[in-house]
């Protein structure tokens, strides 16, 4: 009985992402070039920076050949050691779109990625503050449809989950996995129309805001000790009664996130456990992943009939089946390689390796490391407190 239970709750669970994949693809807005108003509004876009060399002087240039009006660029440069904003001020050749800033040393009780982005709000002009990372790439037609997006949907918070560029075998089997929780777990229809928290959720690697909403829910201020800071100013969106749209990049807007194991582990591990809310959150997310992507794949090789189910053979293949389709569909939808699906065990076996360094950093420090930075969960004053230490990360 327990294992005919366990069978029931996988099939319930795998039809329910179906489900959420099947309605997302038929309605998820993709990002497409409009027609803009008369008077476009001014946009800020603001580009935290730590040691981005390999990249950022292609991203300044893509920004200032947009076909968007009435922009400025503002790049903060966060105590970088690689030069990057000297290489950032080059890439830009003087054009006076562009401002290069020298952060400030980090205060106690901040990340760096949300004191940089507070510094630049505090000096941008734009009616419209757009934050976006070093390694987004912008086609010179995406800014442009940004915002007439934003414009025609009236958001007070717009973002956009970029296509993500994947070449080493460590990105394709893992980086794809974003659009199956996206376009898999979370229902658009929610995230636009319920006013619950429970559906807020966006991508800082590119959130554009109407000003007077981003200093309505308190800026990066709020969030000032958050890792997770995109999903929870989401939520404080949700909470303020303000709305929040969300699309696809369609191309438009790109990314290529990592470039190895080494640099795929770390950076979701720094992040897999406050999104999932704890270690007993995550720890219970990982099983889950198990038992619906890896238990149908155990139980179809294995050949066992299970007493109580009448041996039905092709219920362990249609389970397969299902966690294959959900992962090729959101594959297809955000441009990346349907193929790929078909290891989709290997993939849950890495987020699992993942999940185990995010353990690991967090009983081992106290939170995970990035950048040089150790991000540390402190238990005095604030219990759920996170803040960066100025301390070099151990090897």
């Amino acid at each position: 009985m327990v294992v005919a239970g366990l069978i029931l709750f996988v099939t319930c669970a795998l039809l329910v992402i179906a489900g959420i994949t099947i309605c997302n693809l038929l309605i998820f807005p993709r990002l497409k070039v409009n027609a803009l108003s008369a008077q476009p509004a001014k946009v800020s876009v603001m580009i935290p920076a730590r040691n981005e060399a390999a990249v950022i002087a292609d991203t300044v240039r893509a920004l200032l050949t947009q076909d968007y009006p009435n922009f400025e660029v503002l790049l903060l440069d966060d105590n970088s050691d690689d030069g990057t904003g000297a290489l950032a001020l080059a890439a830009g050749k003087a054009d006076s779109r562009l401002r290069v800033m020298q952060g400030q040393s980090l205060p106690h009780g901040w990340m760096g990625k949300n004191w940089a982005c507070h510094q630049m709000a505090q000096v941008a002009t734009g009616d419209i503050l757009l934050f976006t990372d070093a390694d987004v790439r912008w086609q010179p037609t995406a800014l442009s449809a940004l915002v007439a997006e934003m414009t025609r949907t009236q958001a007070d918070l717009y973002t956009v989950w970029p296509t993500q560029t994947t070449v080493t075998w460590a990105e394709r089997l893992t980086v794809p996995l974003m659009a199956v929780v996206v376009l898999g777990y979370l229902p658009i229809l929610g995230t636009h129309y319920v006013p619950l928290n429970v559906f807020g959720a966006a991508n800082g690697q590119c959130m554009g805001w109407r000003r007077n909403a981003y200093q309505h829910v308190g800026g990066h201020q709020a969030v000032r000790d958050n890792v997770l800071e995109d999903v929870t100013m989401a939520r404080m969106v949700k909470a303020a009664g303000l709305r929040l749209r969300m699309a696809d990049g369609n191309s438009l807007i790109g990314c290529r996130m990592y470039r190895d194991w080494p640099s795929v582990r770390d950076g979701y591990a720094k992040n897999i456990m406050a999104g999932y809310g704890g270690a007993l959150p995550l720890a219970v997310a990982t099983v889950f992943h198990w038992l619906i992507f890896l238990f149908p794949w155990v139980w179809l090789l294995s050949g066992q009939e299970i007493t109580g189910l009448g041996g039905w053979p092709l219920w362990p293949f249609l389970l397969v089946l299902i966690g294959l389709l959900v992962r090729a569909a959101t594959a297809a939808f955000t441009h990346q390689r349907v193929q790929d699906a078909l290891l989709m065990p290997l993939s849950v076996m890495l987020m699992t390796l993942i999940a185990l360094r995010s353990f690991y950093w967090h009983f081992r420090f106290g939170g995970p490391q990035w950048k040089g930075r150790t991000i540390v969960r402190r238990t005095n004053n604030n219990p759920t407190a996170e803040f960066i230490q100025n301390q070099v990360t151990e090897q």
